[in-house]
């Protein structure tokens, strides 16, 4: 993801007009921390194709999009779990949520704990204990922490109220620190202890393969 909205913001536009180099640089700035979200719905062994399918999808309906860089996460996140559940669907399986969702309706945490994490967390061996978690919490901490979508963004995502996310993102994160054997009282602290990892190699679709399907979508519409 580019430390700087403004600039992906540019190249979404960019890409809107055409231009393969600015749909490239977005590929690439999303991509990675996407692959992830979609590793806390899926197998890790289909989360390649699933986030390929997304991407495919990104692709083609590039032109409908209307937003910054944050609505665009958001948007793409959106897309990649939708292809995820159709993933789950087809093989008549369910996502394993976690814990009761109505619970999560009530006070928000005192304090928005992803957001202090967010520079922190590194996403190689977090992600495997992010799957430790409840389901609805682990979708929190990722769309929270590693796409970086705001509170807002992250509940039209997941289809919920803002509170109920900044609530399952902050006993996710608290959850965390217990399983590093941190002070769960500073989640922060827990995710700043993993290491950074590289990004794993694999099947995932490449920028320039996406590219070459949006030229072709574009022809056909």
């Amino acid at each position: 993801m580019l430390g700087d909205d403004a600039e992906l913001t540019a190249a979404v536009l960019a890409a809107q007009d055409g231009d393969e180099s600015a749909f490239r640089t977005v590929y690439r700035a999303v991509h990675p921390r996407l692959l992830g979200y979609v590793r806390t719905l899926v197998a890790d062994a289909d989360a390649e194709d699933v986030a390929s399918e997304a991407w495919l999808q990104i692709a083609r309906d590039l032109d409908r999009f209307s937003g910054d860089a944050d609505r665009f996460r958001g948007w793409a996140a959106r897309i990649a779990r939708n292809r995820a559940l159709d993933h789950i669907r087809m093989r008549g399986r369910r996502p394993a949520i976690g814990g009761d969702e109505t619970e999560l309706t009530g006070r928000p945490a005192d304090a928005d704990t992803a957001g202090e994490a967010m520079e922190s967390l590194a996403t190689g061996d977090a992600l495997a204990l992010i799957a430790k978690l409840p389901q609805d919490q682990a979708e929190a901490v990722v769309l929270r922490v590693v796409v970086g979508l705001d509170a807002k963004s992250a509940a039209q995502t997941l289809g919920k109220r803002p509170g109920a996310v900044r609530t399952a993102a902050h006993r996710g994160l608290k959850r965390l620190a217990e399983l590093l054997g941190a002070d769960p009282a500073d989640p922060a602290q827990a995710l700043g202890a993993v290491p950074p990892q590289r990004e794993p190699r694999g099947r995932a679709v490449t920028s320039a393969g996406v590219t070459q399907s949006r030229t072709r979508t574009q022809k056909d519409m």
